[in-house]
């Protein structure tokens, strides 16, 4: 049974760079993965993943490592300061000598020209493991996630409070791509990229997603099913960190603010800094998902890399495949309890 529609490789630098046929069936092939329904029968035996961090990193670094080598693959992790991307080497030069030993290129960067460089120097696909505009393997894993405590996206309403980060571009790509309603909440200086927005609302056209950028957090998650938020300074922006405090204050994700969607589940993609843009008893409570969205890096990355590598799978001897309805309106009940 082949894994995806499209199994030609090519590079994974934005959550937009999947059709909603491929990411609606990375996040089927994801959970069936973590439901033990699918035998991936060494997909990646025989090829090598290059792991550059320019960023310190705890899940990306342990999921797509433990990830690589469960499906068979061997995973290289360089530190940033060993490559030196565009500084000791030009990112092009430094891709290019990689692509002669290994068979995907997956970069943690500060800046996603590097990524885009790196990309259009080489033939094997890159995988943007996190920069500046955004954080795709994240909103795999949370897609994973809503579906898993939600039974699916049509009709159901995520709402991120606090910095229009890159976490939050991907989470307003892949919403639209699946008809999920998205609904930014953040200081006017500090919402989201309109190109992001702009993009998001295209792609919502044809799935009837409900994309919103609002900048008052009184009322503004009412109707959530989903809230979700993220560090005020993102890795790179310590120096701001004092002055964001100030501006942020009031998107905290605090029991008051959380008391407008009280049934709503809480998320967000760690670390967390308690007591700043999440209270620690809102983190640490009954509607918190945080370590379900950890632990799905960990099923999503193995799904994509070998979507990437255009392998196949085999279901579990004597299983069926699961099939998921994620592209409906589900009544299902949850892959997993929420609490």
């Amino acid at each position: 049974m082949s894994l995806m529609v499209d199994t030609q490789p090519r590079d994974f630098l934005s959550i937009a760079d999947l059709s909603p046929a491929v990411l609606v069936d990375l996040v089927d092939r994801a959970a069936e993965l973590k439901a033990g329904r699918t035998r991936p029968a060494a997909p990646l035996a025989g090829m090598s993943v290059a792991l550059i961090f320019q960023k310190p990193s705890l899940r990306t670094r342990v999921s797509f490592e433990l990830g690589i080598t469960q499906l068979g693959g061997t995973p290289i992790v360089l530190q940033g300061s060993e490559v030196g991307l565009g500084s000791r080497e030009a990112a092009r030069d430094a891709a290019r000598t990689l692509e002669r030993y290994v068979d995907v290129i997956v970069a943690r960067v500060f800046d996603h020209d590097v990524l885009e460089e790196m990309a259009a120097a080489v033939a094997i696909p890159v995988v943007n493991a996190l920069s500046d505009r955004e954080h795709p393997c994240q909103a795999l894993a949370d897609m994973l996630t809503i579906h898993e405590h939600l039974g699916g996206f049509a009709g159901r309403r995520l709402v991120y409070v606090g910095d229009g980060n890159n976490v939050a571009a991907s989470l307003l790509l892949a919403g639209a791509s699946l008809g999920l309603d998205v609904r930014t909440v953040t200081p006017r200086d500090h919402a989201p990229d309109g190109q992001v927005v702009a993009l998001a609302r295209s792609l919502a056209v044809r799935t009837g997603a409900l994309i919103e950028v609002e900048h008052d957090p009184a009322g503004a998650l009412v109707g959530a099913d989903a809230v979700y938020t993220d560090v005020w300074a993102s890795m790179g922006q310590e120096k701001e960190a004092v002055a964001r405090r100030d501006v942020f204050r009031a998107y905290a994700l605090t029991p008051h603010l959380l008391a407008q969607a009280p049934d709503a589940m809480v998320m967000h993609c760690l670390p967390a800094h308690r007591g700043e843009e999440i209270e620690g008893e809102v983190l640490d409570g009954p509607q918190s998902v945080v370590f379900d969205q950890a632990e799905n890096r960990l099923w999503t990355q193995q799904a994509l890399l070998a979507h990437l590598a255009g392998r196949t799978w085999q279901p579990a001897f004597g299983q069926e495949p699961l099939r998921l309805p994620l592209a409906a309106a589900s009544v299902a009940a949850p892959l997993r309890s929420a609490h």
